[in-house]
C-alpha cells in the first residue's frame, strides 16, 4: 500500500511512476479525498475544543445563578457532542474509502526496471548452460514414452476436471525427490529456515500480500471464508503481520514446500497441454523479511539461491528482468528465471524473484524498532520460487529424455531416488 504523505509531497512523481506501468494517474482523486478526510478531522477537533470550553463554562453559569446562560451552554455542549460524533463518523468513512483506493493501486517500479508493455520487452541479463545437442526430435514432457506411464491427465480430469494431473510410479517419486532436494539445499546451503504452514488463510492475510481485494477471482475461497493459498508467500510473509520486531531479528529467511491453488482466471486456452499450468501444484517458496537498506542485496542473494538449484540439476536457463508492464501487482522489481525446455524449443519461466519494498509491510503493518532508537520503520519483504516443483519436473524430464523413450535423471537426485537415475519405458526407476 502507498503512503498518502508521499503522494502529497510529490503527486506528479507518483503519477509518472504509475504511467510506467501503463496505469492512469490517480493522485488528484486521492488528494481530494484526503483533503476532505483531513477537513472532517479538523472540524471534529475544533468542535471538541468548543465543547470542552462550553463544558467548563456550564458550571460557572450554574454557580452564579444564570439559568438562561446555563441552559444555553448545556444545549451547546449537547450540540457539539452530536456534531463531533457525526464528523468523526464521516472522517472514518472517508479514511476507509481512501484506504480502499490506495490498496488497489500497484506498487511503483524501481528506477532500474526497464520500461515496456509485456513479456516481449523483458531484458535478458544472463544465461547458464548449453542445451544438449540431440540427434532426435525432442518431445514435450507428456509425450515421452517413459513419462506417459506415470502422468495421467484423463483420470485426473475424471476426478477433478481440467488442469489437473495424476502422477504415479517413478514420475511421482521424481516429483517428490525434487521438492526434497530443493528444501534440503535451501536449508543446509542457503541458510533458510524451513516452515510448514497452513494452506488455508484468512482474508486479512491475502490482503496483506496483495491478492485481495483486487485479485480475488484468481484464488479459491471456502464456504467458511478461508482462502486456499496461491503460494506459500502468503503464509510466510504474514508471519510478521501486525508486528513490531527488533532490528536484530532481521533478516528472516524462510522456505516452505506446499500445495498451491490458482483458478487461472483469464487463462482459458493458454498452456492447456501437459502440466505447465495447473489449478493445483507444488512449489518450494522463499521469503525474506529485511531491513530497507538490505532489500536490493537480498534480492540478488535469493536469485542466486534459485539459480543454484537449476545449476545443480544441470538445467540450462536464462535470467531476465521484467519490464514495467509485465511485473506483478506487488513487485517493485522482478527477475524471472526461465528453464530450457527442448520439447518446446524455448525457455519457460520456472521462478520469479521479487522485491516488494515496504508495499506489503504497509498493508500488514509490519515494522521494526531501530537498534539506535527512533521511530519504528516498515520492513521490506521479498519472495521467490525456489523452485516451482512441477515445472522443474518438466525441465528434468525433457532435458534428460533419450531417443529410446527413457529419461536419464540428474546425478544430484541419486540420494533421493535410491541411486536409481533412469526412468524406464514401463514408468519404473532403475
Amino acid at each position: 500500500m502507498h503512503d498518502i504523505r508521499a503522494i502529497r509531497e510529490n503527486p506528479a512523481a507518483f503519477d509518472a511512476a504509475l504511467a510506467r506501468r501503463g496505469d492512469a494517474p490517480v493522485s488528484s482523486d486521492l488528494l481530494r479525498l484526503d483533503e476532505s478526510r483531513r477537513a472532517k478531522i479538523l472540524a471534529a477537533e475544533t468542535a471538541q475544543a468548543e465543547q470542552n470550553k462550553a463544558s467548563k463554562e456550564v458550571g460557572a453559569a450554574k454557580a452564579r445563578g444564570d439559568e438562561a446562560e446555563f441552559e444555553r451552554l448545556r444545549a451547546l455542549v449537547a450540540e457539539k457532542k452530536a456534531e463531533i460524533a457525526r464528523m468523526q463518523t464521516e472522517a472514518k468513512d472517508l479514511d476507509a474509502l481512501l484506504t480502499d483506493q490506495l490498496i488497489r493501486i500497484a506498487n511503483l517500479p524501481a528506477e532500474d526496471v526497464p520500461d515496456g508493455v509485456d513479456e516481449n520487452d523483458n531484458v535478458e541479463i544472463s544465461r547458464w548452460g548449453t542445451p544438449r545437442e540431440l540427434d532426435f526430435a525432442p518431445k514435450e514432457h507428456f509425450e515421452i514414452e517413459a513419462v506417459q506411464q506415470g502422468m495421467d491427465f484423463e483420470t485426473a480430469a475424471k476426478l477433478s476436471g481440467s488442469r489437473f494431473v495424476l502422477l504415479s510410479g517413478g514420475v511421482a517419486r521424481i516429483h517428490r525427490a525434487l521438492a526434497q532436494f530443493m528444501l534440503d539445499t535451501h536449508i543446509t546451503e542457503n541458510g533458510l529456515t524451513e516452515v510448514n504452514g497452513p494452506v488455508l488463510v484468512l482474508s486479512e492475510m491475502m490482503q496483506g500480500t496483495g491478492q485481495l481485494p483486487k485479485f480475488g477471482e484468481d484464488s479459491y475461497q471456502t464456504r467458511e471464508g478461508w482462502w486456499l493459498i496461491p503460494t506459500s508467500e502468503v503464509s510466510l510473509t504474514n508471519i510478521v503481520n501486525d508486528s513490531l520486531i527488533e532490528e536484530s531479528y532481521l533478516p528472516r529467511r524462510y522456505t516452505a514446500h506446499s500445495l498451491c491453488f490458482r483458478s487461472e482466471a483469464g487463462s482459458a486456452g493458454k498452456d492447456t497441454r501437459g502440466m505447465l499450468r495447473q489449478h493445483q501444484f507444488e512449489k518450494v517458496e522463499m521469503v525474506s523479511i529485511t531491513h530497507p537498506d538490505k532489500s536490493d542485496e537480498e534480492q540478488k542473494r535469493m536469485l542466486r539461491c534459485a539459480e543454484g538449484i537449476l545449476e545443480k540439476l544441470g538445467i540450462p536457463y536464462r535470467t531476465v528482468i521484467l519490464c514495467t508492464g509485465d511485473m506483478g501487482f506487488g513487485a517493485r522489481r522482478t527477475y524471472d528465471i526461465e528453464a530450457w525446455l527442448p520439447g518446446q524449443d524455448t525457455y519457460r519461466e520456472i521462478s520469479s524473484v521479487s522485491t516488494c519494498g515496504d508495499f506489503q509491510a504497509r498493508r500488514m503493518n509490519a515494522r521494526f524498532r531501530p537498534e539506535g532508537g527512533g521511530k519504528p520503520e516498515y520492513v521490506h519483504t521479498l519472495n521467490g520460487s525456489g523452485l516451482a516443483v512441477g515445472r522443474c519436473l518438466i525441465a528434468v524430464l525433457e532435458n534428460g529424455q533419450n531417443a529410446d523413450g527413457t529419461v536419464t535423471l540428474p546425478e544430484v537426485l541419486s540420494p533421493y531416488l535410491g541411486g536409481k537415475l533412469t526412468l524406464q519405458l514401463d514408468g519404473t526407476l532403475a
